[in-house]
């Protein structure tokens, strides 16, 4: 079995010590998963939060913090979002990622976008808010090319030179695979975007 929590169970007595022992030090539960190992759940998560051993994230969700020599290390964005959704299928990043595309752009965000199937919207999930986006399709992963066109998608919400960003984007276009490029745009590109490009690569 993988690592359980580490902190002592010395306060626990009976059935909540046991579900305190089947506990993954790092992993997001949701109730139900708890529940299956538990005959007073709700009795037995409110003692497990007393304890530390588990942390609460939102209305049913839940952390087993892993402990580092500085004290409980906060559960990995995707682990969270994973957890809430009940799915695996969504996009966690930061609008600062659009920096790496090379347009000038310099803002850092204090904002965790997510692009999901299922739920739209501002969360609170612990001490992280995440901005919930539907989307019908994105990436498993970030590329440039992507970015590339989801930054022209969003860039009346960005705090940077409309104007600017655009000239350094319409100057990068030729740097880019064209058929990587084109797939990004095809599959993620919003209408205006994608009217944008033709104009670039048609003038």
């Amino acid at each position: 079995m993988s690592a359980t929590v580490p902190s002592s169970t010395d306060s626990l007595r009976g059935a909540v010590a046991h579900l305190a022992g089947e506990l993954q030090a790092g992993r997001v539960y949701r109730r139900e998963d708890l529940a299956r190992l538990s005959t007073a759940v709700d009795r037995h998560l409110r003692e497990l939060v007393a304890a530390g051993k588990l942390k609460k994230l939102a209305q049913g969700l839940y952390h087993a913090p892993r402990q580092s020599s500085f004290g409980p290390l906060p559960p990995a964005d995707e682990q969270v979002v994973g957890g809430f959704l009940r799915d695996k299928d969504f996009l966690v990043f930061s609008p600062s990622a659009y920096n790496a595309v090379g347009l000038g752009t310099t803002q850092l965000y204090n904002r965790t976008l997510v692009y999901n199937h299922k739920r739209h919207g501002v969360f609170r999930l612990g001490n992280r808010q995440f901005e919930f986006r539907t989307k019908p399709r994105f990436p498993k992963k970030l590329t440039l090319e992507f970015l590339y066109v989801d930054l022209l998608n969003n860039l009346e919400e960005l705090a940077e030179d409309r104007d600017a960003v655009l000239r350094q984007a319409r100057s990068k276009l030729p740097s880019f695979d064209s058929a990587r490029l084109q797939r990004a745009i095809d599959n993620f590109g919003s209408v205006a975007t994608r009217k944008r490009l033709r104009e670039w690569v048609g003038a």
